[in-house]
């Protein structure tokens, strides 16, 4: 936990938190503080910061905070993803939090299996503490848009080439591709498919909302791989 992040339930006076719960337990016994002393944190969609130890017992931990710092910048993208099997879908949510993605797109694809759409993991809930630990990796406090869609053909025609439009649009995949293009900090739509990849109509479908296939080279990625070796390859480190 790079980043404590802080609620706006946890204040209990201007400028003063308690916290009691996953976040405190980890500040006892990995930072182990003394009375006194900094640690980093952030307000969740806000400011990042420093907060000062007032009081800590065996159930809680009282800070002050001084927020006054913007969060990292985010990457100028939309993630377009074949929605993973569940073990994997937790990693990635984690990666793309940790690396600045802010509008992720879960979609059906041929290669998802139907049973995927029914783990616990997409409830709003589950989705957020995946999220909230990627941003706690990164010191990051801007929680990411997720929107889940279920039939691939009409987020394809009705909505990608809108998502599509004025921006970088590519979709990854290892057959008759070009290869993938130079960093650049520009709005960028990116669409990965499953494992065993986009089935051809769907790659056809992909082309015509506006999307060109892209190669990263001749290894063909685990989707939980192939995310961060793009993000890494598209834009700039920040």
């Amino acid at each position: 936990m790079n980043l404590i992040l802080l609620f706006e339930d946890d204040f209990i006076a201007p400028g003063i938190v308690r916290l009691s719960d996953r976040r405190y337990s980890h500040i006892h016994a990995v930072h182990k503080p003394a009375v006194g002393e900094e640690l980093k944190v952030g307000l969740l969609n806000g400011l990042t910061g420093s907060a000062r130890v007032l009081k800590l017992d065996d159930q809680s931990i009282e800070l002050e905070t001084r927020l006054e710092q913007q969060p990292p910048p985010a990457l100028p993208l939309t993630l377009i993803l074949a929605l993973p099997r569940p073990k994997m879908l937790k990693r990635t949510l984690q990666t793309i939090a940790t690396m600045g993605v802010k509008k992720l797109c879960l979609i059906n694809s041929y290669r998802v299996d139907k049973s995927y759409w029914s783990t616990p993991l997409l409830s709003d809930e589950a989705l957020r503490e995946q999220l909230l630990l990627g941003l706690e990796q990164a010191g990051d406090t801007t929680l990411p848009q997720v929107t889940l869609h279920k039939r691939f053909k009409p987020f394809v025609e009705d909505e990608l080439p809108m998502i599509a439009a004025n921006t970088r649009a590519l979709v990854a995949h290892p057959y008759e591709a070009s290869a993938c293009p130079p960093a650049a900090q520009a709005p960028t739509t990116l669409a990965i498919g499953p494992e065993g990849g986009f089935i051809r109509y769907e790659i056809e479908k992909l082309q015509q909302a506006g999307l060109a296939p892209i190669h990263v080279g001749q290894r063909i990625l685990r989707v939980e791989t192939a995310v961060p070796v793009l993000l890494a390859r598209l834009f700039p480190p920040l």
